[in-house]
């Protein structure tokens, strides 16, 4: 997309006000001239006027085209853009405020305040190139150029601080000190700009931050080249996680559309994690994680370049695709998780607590649902218990139910973790820092609510995902039944329970969530009713739990 010629002839009047403002303030910082100073403190009407000129032409582009998400992201860098050339405009009126408090005799402490303000007018003077030839080198440039601010203005700081303490002319100094932090401000806001050029011209919001790890990424894996034109690399942001972090898919301009790497940056922690994993899965199951190609971290934050996948979720084959390629990626899936588990299987018994986890989550329950915080209460002569209490009771039982041997889990097992290429027959895992060796419920119990909680409501696709729950569930029962597993049934039973309740975190449809906390709250009633001394005659009644 083009620049409509209202909104670029806008920005160019508005980038050479704001130019031609930091050029007065420049020389006003000589003589003081009362012209210079009226130049600049009377034109905020007009900087106001071309701001909010671009914000509406660009809202009505918005409201009058169907824009894609690459056209969104221009007109939304423009705005910002335009909002950050506004608050220069204002700082300029707050320096020559401040340098009224400077007595002429003392017109020597400005000197350096005039290299500060050649760099801002460096930057300025490269902000319309950047935007409109696309050159991803200028806004980088404009991030030098703030560099190059920070260090001049901290060398000046340093040396007024120094003849304060000397006590020599310190009222001249701190006014010359708190217009240094002005046009510290005003750097600030190039920097601002430059990112909002850079996300114009990647197609994809993006700080310095994240950039410049991506292209770090790139470099490890020798596609720098891709990345030294903006105009060459389009960015798509794929997903959000709850944890924070962002997963973005990138590409070349002829690449067709098809991603050639995944990036994800968040938390260092949770990436480490991912990044292990994929390490422990490919010494258990080569090929079925995504290749790392590249990680980096910084600080508490960090970034993975991860190979991109072909291929389908289950939960797009779920609600889109063939009964027949639904049939065919569940009967993959069972044989990759028979394979995975075999494999990684270990006879030490192991204990998933769902309990515990369910605590842990509670509150996050109660702050979305409060209606289903409740106490104690009586029916005639039957006491109904709190959930907090049912809770309890099947904790004191889940100790005693041990599985009998772990395997190696996902730990995240929903089905837009899993993917199914069709023409290789293949089953991948993404998203794995979770996975460990733990009860293989874990995961069961997960990818069943997963199916669940989809707020779908046609009566054909519910059943598909009833008989996919189903289906999945007799392959893990048959697998217990072949491992001599007796407990299965009833710690399914507490697996469900657990993903049934802290499901209810991200669902706000009133109805699907009660469905789903009454569910849990039956379950726990069915297990505290079992006979603990023969687990193995427990019986869910899954059909019964899942419909509907």
């Amino acid at each position: 997309m083009r620049l409509p010629l209202k909104i670029s002839n806008n920005l160019h009047f508005l980038i050479a006000e704001v130019g031609l403002q930091i050029s007065n303030l420049y020389s006003y910082f000589d003589n003081h001239s009362p012209i210079l100073k009226k130049r600049i403190m009377e034109r905020n009407g007009y900087v106001y006027n071309l701001k909010a000129g671009i914000h509406n032409s660009c809202l009505s582009q918005y409201n009058e085209e169907k824009l894609d998400s690459v056209d969104q992201v221009l007109l939304k860098s423009i705005e910002l853009i335009a909002t950050d050339l506004e608050q220069i405009s204002e700082i300029c009126r707050e320096c020559i405020k401040k340098t009224n408090l400077i007595k002429k005799k003392y017109y020597r402490q400005e000197r350096g305040l005039k290299r500060l303000i050649q760099q801002i007018e460096r930057g300025i003077n490269l902000i319309e190139p950047a935007i409109l030839e696309n050159k991803t080198e200028l806004a980088l440039k404009i991030v030098h150029i703030q560099k190059k601010l920070v260090k001049v203005s901290n060398r000046l700081s340093d040396y007024h601080i120094t003849h304060i303490k000397k006590k020599k002319e310190t009222g001249p100094l701190i006014n010359t000190l708190f217009i240094i932090n002005e046009i510290e401000r005003m750097g600030e806001k190039l920097l601002t700009i430059s990112e909002s050029i850079l996300s114009a011209n990647l197609g994809n919001p993006i700080n310095l931050e994240r950039y410049f790890s991506l292209q770090s990424s790139l470099e490890q894996v020798q596609l720098e080249q891709n990345i030294k034109n903006g105009s060459d690399i389009q960015i798509e942001t794929i997903a959000e996680t709850r944890s924070g972090s962002t997963i973005s898919g990138f590409s070349t301009e002829d690449d067709s559309g098809k991603y050639l790497a995944v990036y994800k940056d968040g938390k260092k922690d949770k990436l480490n994690q991912e990044r292990k994993g994929v390490k422990s899965w490919e010494s258990i199951q080569p090929g079925i994680a995504p290749k790392i190609l590249a990680y980096n971290k910084d600080g508490k934050s960090a970034s993975l370049l991860i190979e991109y996948l072909d291929g389908l979720t289950l939960e797009q084959i779920l609600l889109n695709s063939s009964p027949a390629l639904l049939k065919e990626a569940l009967t993959h899936l069972n044989k990759t998780l028979k394979l995975v588990w075999k494999g990684s299987k270990q006879s030490k018994s192991v204990n998933a607590f769902f309990m515990k986890q369910l605590s842990t989550r509670l509150n996050d329950v109660y702050s979305v649902h409060p209606e289903f915080l409740g106490s104690c209460e009586r029916i005639a002569d039957k006491t109904i218990s709190s959930f907090e209490i049912l809770v309890e009771q099947a904790e004191i039982i889940e100790n005693q139910l041990s599985a009998p041997f772990s395997v190696y889990i996902h730990g995240d097992f929903n089905l837009d973790n899993i993917i199914y290429e069709p023409d290789q027959k293949r089953i991948n895992y993404i998203d794995l820092h979770r996975s460990k060796y733990m009860d293989y419920i874990q995961d069961v119990s997960v990818l069943m609510v997963s199916t669940y909680r989809m707020q779908i409501f046609d009566t054909e696709v519910r059943q598909r995902i009833l008989n996919f729950a189903y289906n999945f569930y007799c392959f893990a029962r048959q697998f217990a039944k072949k491992n001599n597993d007796t407990t299965f049934e009833i710690r399914l039973a507490l697996g469900l329970a657990r993903s049934f309740v802290t499901s209810t975190r991200f669902i706000l449809d009133e109805t699907l969530a009660k469905a789903m906390f009454y569910r849990s709250r039956y379950i726990l009633e069915r297990v505290l009713a079992a006979d603990l001394k023969h687990p193995e005659q427990f019986d869910l009644s899954i059909e019964e739990i899942f419909v509907g």
